[in-house]
C-alpha cells in the first residue's frame, strides 16, 4: 500500500518536560488532541537526521491502557518522518529491559539494527483510563536519552508548529508476528511484529548457568513464587521460569499482563505486592501453609524487583551488595571479575563496604539509570543498583528485574549445589545474615510521602537548605528530640561530576551525616504524575555482630524522630504518616 504524508498544524502544550524516566502524566492528559503527537515529533526533531531517516526503531511497552492506540500513532508518525522500519513486540509488549536488549542484540533478517526506541510505560505507577501513562526515548546503546537530548525535546515542545503523520496508513495488526510493508514518498516502510521474549531469553541464557538453576528448581525441597503484578513481566515468566527452568506453573502469580494491572498498583514492595507478601509469610494474617523458599515480584515494565525469602524481606540495598559479593563465583558472565560497582546516592552504603573489601572501583551517582549507563559504556561498572528496587548490570543499559531474580537464583543454586539431598537448604535469610556477619549491617528504611502539595514540598526542601550551614542549630534540634542519636558532622546537597563526560548534576538531594556513620537523605521525586513525592531515607551502620539482628524499624526509630523534626514534615505537608514505608 502507498501512503502520503500530512503536515498537521499544532501549538505547544505546557508541561511536556521529560524527567529521568521520560514523560509521565494521567491518561486523560495524553489523550488530549496533539499531546502525544507533539512529544513524538519533538523527539524526532531532537535527534540527528541519521537516527530518524532510514532508521530502525523499536516501539513497545508494558501494555498499560492507551498503549495500543499510542503504538499506532507512533507507527504513522515514524513512517511520515522517514523511518525505514519499526519493530513492535507482539501485542505491543516488551519489558523495558527487553527493549534495551533488543536495541543492543537484535539483528533483523536484512541485517538491520535498531538505533533507538519509544518505550510506553509509566513504570511502577497504576494503569487504566483514570491512571498513568508514560513515554520515553532510549538511544542506540539501549539506555535512556541523556539530558542533552531530553532538554532538546522539551525546548522543541515549547516551539512546535506542526507534526508529520501518515494519516491514511491503516492500523497494523500487532497481535500476530510478521512483517507489514508499505510504500511512502521516500520508499519502503516496514512494520515487523516479533516475539516479545526470544531475544531477551537468549541473552539471559548467555549470562547465567540455567542448568545449575534448573537443578535447584527441580529439587522437591526448593519452592518458588514469582509475582508479575499483572505487568509485562508475565510475558517472560512462563518462558523463563517454567519452560526453561522447570518451575511449576503454580509458582507464577498474576502473570497475565493487563491494561490496568488487574486494578492493582504494580510496584514491587511490601505495601503493594500484597498477595506475594502473604504467600511468603510476611503478611498480617497467620497461615498454616508453609511459605515458599524464595519469592520475587516485578513492577509494570519489569525493570524493578523485590526479593523475598521465607518470612524474610531483602532490602534492595542489601540485594545489590549481596549480588556483587557473590557474582564472580556464581554467575558465568562475571567469572573473569567485576570492572566496578555503583549505586544511587540514596541507596545504603552496603555496596560501598563490599567494594572496599573486594578492591573494586566504586561510584555513587544521582538517581537515574543513565548515570550508570555512562559508567558502563566506559567499561567502568559491571553491577549497579538503586534502593527503589532497581538492580542491573552492563548486559543492557536499563535496570532489569528478571536479571536480579536469576542472579539470586544463581547464588542459591551455587550455595546449595552439594546440598540438594541434605537435610536443609541454605536459605535467602541464611545468605543475608552471613553477609551481615561478614560486612556489617546497614539498617535502612525509606518513607514516601506521595502526592503532597508541590508548593509545600518545595518549601520543606528550601527550609532544610537554609538550615544546612548551621551544624550547631541542627545538633540542638537533634539533641532536643533524642539524646541517644549521634551528632551531625556534615550536611550538604549532593552534587555529581560524571567521571566519563565531565557533566555536573546539582541539587540531587539533601544529606545529613552523623558521627557514627548514620545518614538521613531527603529528595523530591519526579516519578509520579500528580503532586510531589518526598522521599526520606534513613540509614544506620552496625558492625557489632551482636547487634545485627534487630528489627529494622525499631533500630531506626530514633533517627526517624530526628528526621521528621529536622524537616518539619508535618508543618510543611500536613502529613502525620508516610504513604509507603519500605
Amino acid at each position: 500500500m502507498v501512503f502520503e504524508v500530512s503536515k498537521v498544524p499544532t501549538t505547544p502544550i505546557d508541561g511536556q518536560k521529560p524527567g529521568t524516566s521520560g514523560l509521565r502524566k494521567k491518561v486523560k492528559v495524553f489523550v488530549q488532541p496533539h499531546y502525544l503527537h507533539n512529544f513524538v515529533q519533538s523527539t524526532f526533531n531532537a535527534l540527528t537526521p541519521e537516527k530518524v531517516r532510514g532508521a530502525t526503531l523499536v516501539v513497545s511497552g508494558d501494555g498499560r491502557y492507551f498503549s495500543k492506540d499510542a503504538i499506532q500513532i507512533i507507527i504513522k508518525m515514524s513512517a511520515a518522518n522517514g523511518v525505514r522500519r519499526v519493530w513492535v513486540g507482539q501485542n505491543g509488549l516488551l519489558s523495558t529491559p527487553a527493549v534495551s536488549a533488543v536495541i543492543r542484540e537484535r539483528v533483523g533478517a536484512d541485517g538491520s539494527k535498531a538505533t533507538g526506541a519509544f518505550i510506553l510505560t509509566a513504570s511502577h505507577n497504576p494503569g487504566g483510563p483514570n491512571e498513568d501513562f508514560g513515554i520515553k526515548y532510549n538511544m542506540e546503546n539501549g539506555g535512556p536519552a541523556p539530558e542533552a537530548i531530553t532538554d532538546k525535546i522539551f525546548e522543541n515542545t515549547k516551539t512546535i508548529k506542526e507534526y508529520l503523520i501518515a494519516e491514511g496508513l491503516p492500523n497494523v495488526d500487532i497481535s500476530a508476528t510478521g512483517v507489514t510493508s508499505f510504500t511512502g514518498p521516500e520508499g519502503p516502510f516496514d512494520v515487523e511484529v516479533f516475539d516479545s521474549a526470544s531475544d531477551y531469553v537468549k541473552l539471559m541464557k548467555s549470562i547465567f548457568d540455567f542448568e545449575l538453576i534448573r537443578k535447584l528448581l527441580s529439587s522437591p525441597k526448593f519452592t518458588f513464587c514469582y509475582d508479575a503484578l499483572h505487568g509485562v513481566g508475565g510475558a517472560y515468566a512462563n518462558r523463563i521460569f517454567v519452560e526453561e527452568l522447570g518451575a511449576q506453573q503454580s509458582s507464577l502469580l498474576n502473570c497475565i499482563p493487563k491494561e490496568d494491572f488487574g486494578g492493582g498498583h504494580p510496584d514491587p514492595n511490601l505495601t503493594y505486592a500484597k498477595e506475594l507478601v502473604e504467600r511468603m509469610g510476611l503478611g498480617k494474617s497467620k497461615s498454616e501453609v508453609e511459605p515458599p523458599e524464595f519469592g520475587a515480584a516485578a513492577d509494570g515494565d519489569a525493570d524493578r524487583n523485590m526479593i523475598l525469602g521465607k518470612r524474610f524481606f531483602v532490602t534492595p540495598s542489601d540485594s545489590v551488595a549481596i549480588i556483587a559479593a557473590n557474582a564472580v563465583n556464581t554467575i558465568p558472565y562475571f567469572s573473569s571479575g567485576l570492572k566496578g560497582v555503583a549505586r544511587s546516592m540514596p541507596t545504603s552504603a552496603a555496596l560501598d563496604v563490599v567494594a572496599k573489601n573486594l578492591g573494586l572501583k566504586f561510584f555513587e551517582v544521582p538517581t537515574g539509570w543513565k548515570f550508570f549507563g555512562n559508567l558502563m559504556d566506559a567499561g567502568m561498572c559491571s553491577i549497579c543498583g538503586e534502593e527503589s528496587f532497581g538492580t542491573g548490570s552492563d548486559h543492557i543499559r536499563e535496570k532489569d528485574g528478571i536479571w536480579a531474580v536469576l542472579a539470586w537464583l544463581s547464588i542459591l543454586a551455587y550455595k546449595n549445589k552439594e546440598n540438594l539431598n541434605g537435610d536443609k537448604l541454605v536459605s535467602v535469610e541464611d545468605i543475608v545474615r552471613q553477609h551481615w556477619a561478614t560486612y556489617g549491617r546497614h539498617y535502612y528504611t525509606r518513607y514516601d510521602y506521595e502526592n503532597v502539595d508541590a508548593g509545600g514540598a518545595k518549601d520543606l526542601m528550601a527550609n532544610m537548605v537554609k538550615l544546612m550551614p548551621s551544624l550547631d542549630e541542627i545538633n540542638n534540634i537533634v539533641k532536643g528530640v533524642r539524646s541517644d542519636v549521634s551528632k551531625v558532622v556534615n550536611a550538604d546537597e549532593f552534587e555529581y561530576k560524571d567521571p566519563v563526560d565531565g557533566s555536573v548534576s546539582k541539587n540531587q538531594g539533601i544529606r545529613f551525616f552523623f558521627e557514627d556513620g548514620s545518614r538521613l537523605v531527603f529528595r523530591l521525586s519526579g516519578t509520579g504524575s500528580e503532586g510531589a513525592t518526598i522521599r526520606l531515607y534513613i540509614e544506620q551502620y552496625e558492625k557489632d555482630p551482636s547487634k545485627i539482628g534487630r528489627d529494622s524499624q525499631e533500630a531506626l526509630a530514633p533517627l526517624v524522630e530526628v528526621a521528621l523534626k529536622l524537616s518539619k514534615m508535618k508543618e510543611f505537608t500536613g502529613r502525620s504518616a508516610p504513604t509507603v514505608i519500605t
